[in-house]
């Protein structure tokens, strides 16, 4: 008997939904410069695609990271990109369009845009140009 895909995809708890909204951006943004930079690629690339996302500007971005804000504070008072419904995949096991709580779906936006951005993706195609 053959397995399908799918039964690998992991299905989004509440409590997953919680650690997230918890877990503070500040605590993660240091391993997105790692792992972008292991790849040969920029911190301003990563702010690129960041903004683009979120619509927050470095000078945003280190406020954020000053204030040790959670990522529930930092999606909040984010606009976020028309075009972020187009980011889709699997991402840390979770199909992204199938998340259903909006903040763990934004969470997960960030980390697919990273991950493509470490990959070496095209910036245009990234950003969903």
């Amino acid at each position: 008997m053959h397995s399908t895909p799918n039964q690998y995809i992991m299905k989004v708890t509440d409590e997953h939904n919680q650690r997230i909204a918890k877990m503070t951006f500040a605590s993660v943004y240091p391993h997105y410069i790692t792992k972008v930079g292991k790849k040969g690629r920029t911190k301003a690339e990563l702010h690129q695609v960041i903004e683009w996302l979120t619509g927050f500007d470095e000078k945003r971005l280190q406020e954020f990271i000053d204030q040790k804000a959670t990522f529930e504070i930092f999606f909040q008072g984010a606009e976020i990109n028309p075009n972020a419904h187009l980011i889709k995949g699997m991402i840390c096991g979770y199909r992204i369009e199938e998340i259903e709580n909006s903040l763990t779906r934004q969470v997960r936006y960030l980390d697919k845009l990273v991950d493509e951005l470490a990959k070496g993706r095209k910036m245009e195609k990234i950003l969903r140009a």
